[in-house]
């Protein structure tokens, strides 16, 4: 099946629970891959303008468990400090046959089965999603069913590209990866024309660079089939200029072990959200 086609052939409730920046971008991609709006029911204590106007395409806003009792799949995009409290709350809407899809960050499988029950997926998205662009990985607990998971891959799918894994012990790294990986690169850009400026660039001039830069350099690596290493390498001319600042960048200290710090640090944060 396509992932259209998923989203199309979807017979039952996808209720979302939390209507932010990520669950309103999942919404988004959802219902312009093809999801019914009649299909969608949204749980949101603070509706944006933007999500109130979806009840007039078909979508049930804030419903109670009778009016959504045929809930296939809940997604859950709650804040993790939240979740213990939301989640009991969302539990009378999951049923034997639902399936709950988690993206909250360092919240377990076990904690999800012991709060709502249902069939857990537990998932990790990033900011581009927002725009069609993200990367999820997803694991699923032993008792999600094949058609569970497709519709799963389906919802997530809509926002970006999908990885599956069997450990969920690899979700913490995952997630300081990817699910946070977008911060390093904005502040890659924000210190790049904090930089230009010193160098003597006019302050619009040099973020104008950074984020273009940044921006196009991202987009050449989606679309390029190099490694990352010889796209770096193929920029960088012996003796020259950009030879010269990778000096820095690639020394003792260096970005390697920065990098390596701060992924670590976020490893820990998310192993910690999970207690």
């Amino acid at each position: 099946m396509t992932n259209d086609s998923t989203l199309q052939n979807i017979t039952g409730t996808i209720l979302l629970a939390g209507a932010g920046k990520m669950g309103g971008a999942m919404l988004t991609g959802w219902l312009a891959g093809g999801l019914d709006p009649r299909r969608v029911a949204v749980i949101e204590p603070y509706l944006s303008p933007e999500i109130s106007a979806l009840a007039a395409k078909g979508v049930a806003l804030n419903p109670d468990v009778t009016s959504a009792d045929t809930v296939e799949t809940m997604v859950v995009a709650v804040k993790p400090q939240s979740f213990r409290e939301a989640g009991a709350k969302l539990k009378p809407f999951v049923s034997a046959g639902t399936s709950v899809v988690s993206i909250m960050a360092g919240t377990t499988i076990a904690a999800l089965q012991e709060v709502c029950g249902g069939a857990v997926v537990r998932a990790m998205p990033n900011t581009p999603a927002a725009i069609g662009r993200g990367i999820t990985v997803a694991v699923a607990a032993d008792n999600v069913s094949a058609k569970q998971r497709a519709v799963a891959d389906a919802l997530l799918r809509a926002t970006g590209s999908v990885e599956w894994v069997d450990d969920e012990g690899l979700m913490d790294a995952v997630t300081a990866v990817s699910g946070s990986g977008p911060a390093y690169v904005f502040l890659l850009a924000e210190e790049l024309a904090r930089a230009g400026v010193e160098a003597g660039l006019p302050e619009a001039l040099a973020t104008k660079l950074a984020r273009e830069t940044v921006a196009g350099s991202g987009e050449l690596l989606h679309q390029s089939d190099l490694p990352s290493s010889t796209l770096r390498q193929n920029v960088t001319s012996p003796g020259g200029t950009t030879a010269a600042a990778l000096g820095v960048l690639m020394g003792e200290p260096g970005l390697r072990d920065l990098m390596i710090r701060a992924i670590a640090a976020a490893t820990k944060r998310s192993k910690e959200l999970a207690k």
